[in-house]
């Protein structure tokens, strides 16, 4: 019973799935263009006390290398009070802080957003019971929302 379960279980998600997304991947269509979309989330984020550290524009840079890309972009954020707390649980998680948010249109238009699950970034770090990762999901999951409603 147990095999069925896990083969349906598996069905689910490779059908209900997007082609794109990646382990980890926290995703939300927009209902904004992406720069309005990472103007949001930047707003949001300071309103709540996140330092933003880096902006990105990847497809500004592509152009500079003669390169087309569709609206894409990065924002870099966090603060010593929800990075430090994972750090002390698996001080490896370093390299997957500060935390980021990347904002991309689609071919068909599409905008979405997207953010690392601090789940996965605990588990990946061998921290899955570290107790800061459910006041991170929460709040990323949250400036996530505002974003993009």
């Amino acid at each position: 019973m147990n095999n069925l379960r896990t083969i349906a279980v598996s069905m689910i998600v490779i059908f209900c799935s997007p082609a794109w997304a990646a382990d980890g991947l926290v995703t939300l269509k927009s209902a904004h263009s992406v720069k309005d979309t990472i103007d949001r989330f930047e707003s949001t984020a300071k309103a709540r006390g996140l330092n933003i550290f880096l902006r990105v524009d990847h497809a500004a840079g592509a152009k500079k290398v003669g390169k087309d890309l569709r609206p894409t972009e990065l924002l870099v954020f966090g603060n010593p009070q929800g990075g430090t707390p994972l750090m002390e649980c698996a001080q490896s998680a370093g390299i997957d802080l500060p935390l980021k948010a990347l904002a991309w249109q689609d071919a068909s238009g599409q905008v979405w957003l997207g953010y690392n699950d601090p789940q996965y970034l605990a588990a990946r770090h061998a921290a899955g019971n570290c107790p800061v990762v459910a006041n991170l999901t929460k709040a990323l999951a949250g400036i996530a929302q505002e974003a993009v409603k």
